[in-house]
Formats: structure tokens, C-alpha cells, sequence
């Protein structure tokens, strides 16, 4: 399965801000279940449930950066690294903390990274889920197989206008819903 391939997904699970915190929150709970000591949090969009995460169980929140992306275009056929794991990691139970499990390539590298750096165990999570993930995230707030809208996605600044999100308006296209835009 190739990341960004929207063709095979099927629907459309819009997520609110309101269904964002609850999802965080589920997230958070189960994390618990691990006493975990420390967040790994990947930049750009997991930062958002990796601080709702963070916060909510008090720990430590140390970003990083892994995409295939340049200013939100897909520039790269594997996960690059932009921003290093902290040497914070070393002795600690981590969990490293995703918005989304697509193919799984950027949490496992995150996580083997996590291991190199000396972490005593690291548990993989993400808000979301696919089914086809591989490796499934140790964690999971929900799972679909549906074209995933975050609300941080629905609209983006563009020309000086708020518009949709051009990749969500190709996914959406590639499902057949042309012309629809993302939902309000």
C-alpha cells in the first residue's frame, strides 16, 4: 500500500474539534495503561494529539520531524528526517504519538529510532488508524478505512482566502463525490 493513495478508501469520517478531544482522550487513557514517562510527538499534525496526550497524562513532550512532505507537498517516496529524537528518550518507557497510521512507515521509524536512542520500551499510538497499517500502531484511538478530514485540514489559507483543502478535494474526486467539498 502506498501512502497517500486515496483510491481504495471508502467514505468519509470527518473529524470535529469536539470528536478530536474525545479521540485525544481515549488516547490518553489507554497510553496510561503503560506508565508511560515521556511523548514523542511527529510534526507536523501529530503534534496535535501528542500534546493533547502529553498534557493530559503530565508528561514530556519532545517533537520530532519524519514526512515526505515540503510545504505540504508530497516531495518524497519514504519518510525523510527533518528533526532528531532527544537523547530524553534513553532509560524511559516512550510513546510516540501520531495523527494518523497510513502505511505505519513514519511511526515505526520514529520508534526504532526511540529504541536506538536507549528508551526502555516505546509504544507506538495514533488517533487514527487504517486497517492496512503495517506495523499496526501498539495503540489506536479509532480505526477506518474512510477518507480521514482532520479539522486542521478542512480549510488552509490560501491567496489570501480560506479555501478546502486541495488534497481533500482530489481524495474526495478520486471517490467520486466531485464537486463536493469537505464537509462543514
Amino acid at each position: 500500500m502506498q501512502s497517500y493513495d486515496y483510491t481504495h478508501r471508502t467514505g468519509v469520517e470527518e473529524i470535529s474539534w469536539p470528536r478530536f478531544a474525545e479521540l485525544a482522550a481515549t488516547l490518553a487513557e489507554r497510553l496510561a495503561a503503560f506508565n508511560v514517562d515521556v511523548i514523542v510527538g511527529i510534526a507536523r499534525a501529530g503534534l496535535f494529539p501528542a500534546t493533547a496526550v502529553a498534557c493530559a497524562l503530565r508528561r514530556e513532550l519532545y517533537p520530532v520531524r519524519v514526512t515526505r512532505r515540503l510545504n505540504d507537498q508530497i516531495t518524497y517516496q519514504q519518510p525523510i528526517w527533518k528533526v532528531d529524537v532527544s537523547p530524553e528518550v534513553a532509560g524511559k518507557v516512550v510513546a510516540v504519538v501520531d495523527e494518523m497510521a497510513d502505511t505505519g512507515e513514519s511511526l515505526a521509524l520514529v520508534a526504532a529510532r526511540v529504541a536506538e536512542l536507549g528508551a526502555a520500551r516505546t509504544i507506538t499510538a495514533s488517533l487514527v488508524a487504517h486497517s492496512w497499517a503495517q506495523p499496526r500502531p501498539d495503540v489506536v484511538a479509532l480505526t477506518t478505512d474512510a477518507l480521514v478530514i482532520f479539522p486542521w485540514d478542512k480549510q488552509v489559507y490560501i491567496d489570501g482566502e480560506w479555501q478546502s483543502h486541495p488534497e481533500l478535494a482530489q481524495a474526495l474526486r478520486l471517490q467520486g463525490l466531485d464537486g463536493q467539498a469537505p464537509p462543514e
